[in-house]
């Protein structure tokens, strides 16, 4: 039996450069790193709304200027959205609730400067592409694709005024002589589940060629890795959420980051064995 199952699931149409995604109740919430929209995809009857997260929002913003949405995440009736750090203008992080329809804007400018100061990351370096929020607890996952940073899962207790983080640095598979970095992770259970990607630039800013893509699985209380396999050589998923799941398999919903302005975007399943 194969180890996995990838295959387009759905297009959608109006959405691009998708970075993260979260499935509830039948409708899929998505974000772009180069858009101030969150997106609401409802399955069944193929709707997209869009909900403004600031005034006069865009759906394309220019490089250096966009808020690089790159986690998503639910914890209750709240999502969460995290901006990656790595510029000054990607400090944010936005709670939207699923049933008020309101917005809260927060700035995480303390937060990552205090991460960065405690582990000694550098300014340019920081490049936070998931998030997990379990009970009392955060997790951060860094991409580790700067000139010398490394992959890294940073946790802290959910004290966002004054966290006191402990981090693991993680070595992930290679592909093509390139080190796969994380793009997002999950929570199922007790497994985190987790993205990575190998991107041929030494820089947390500039894109390099993309060489694919890798799922893997870590155990939450050991922090081992269990499993990895390379699922793509050419996508640069940067998405992952819990879809379905039975006794013995998972299904994985995924969306890519193509790096385009064409808004345009893939739904994948991803079925693994658990």
């Amino acid at each position: 039996m194969e180890k996995f199952q990838l295959s387009v699931l759905f297009k959608i149409i109006g959405i691009g450069s998708a970075s993260g995604l979260v499935y509830h109740q039948d409708k899929l919430y998505i974000i772009s790193d180069n858009s101030t929209f969150l997106y609401e995809y409802n399955i069944l009857n193929k709707r997209l709304d869009k909900i403004a997260l600031v005034e006069n929002p865009k759906d394309n913003i220019i490089k250096k200027e966009k808020p690089d949405f790159e986690s998503i995440t639910l914890k209750g009736n709240n999502l969460v959205l995290l901006a990656s750090g790595s510029t000054d203008r990607r400090n944010q992080l936005f709670k939207y609730n699923i049933n008020s329809k309101k917005i809260k804007e927060k700035s995480f400018e303390e937060f990552y400067r205090k991460l960065k100061s405690e582990l000694e990351i550098k300014e340019d370096e920081l490049n936070i592409e998931g998030l997990i929020l379990n009970d009392k607890k955060i997790f951060l996952f860094q991409r580790g694709n700067g000139g010398n940073s490394k992959n890294r899962i940073i946790y802290a207790d959910d004290e966002l005024d004054n966290p006191k983080f402990k981090f693991i640095p993680f070595e992930l598979p290679n592909i093509k002589n390139v080190e796969t970095t994380f793009t997002d992770a999950i929570l199922v259970e007790d497994k985190i589940y987790f993205l990575a990607a190998a991107e041929d630039t030494s820089s947390t800013y500039d894109d390099g060629e993309v060489l694919g893509s890798i799922i893997g699985c870590i155990d939450l209380k050991t922090f081992n890795l269990e499993f990895n396999y390379q699922i793509s050589d050419k996508h640069k998923f940067e998405g992952l959420t819990l879809y379905k799941k039975t006794a013995t398999q998972l299904e994985l919903l995924l969306c890519e980051d193509t790096d385009s302005e064409v808004l345009v975007t893939d739904i994948y399943s991803l079925i693994i064995n658990k």
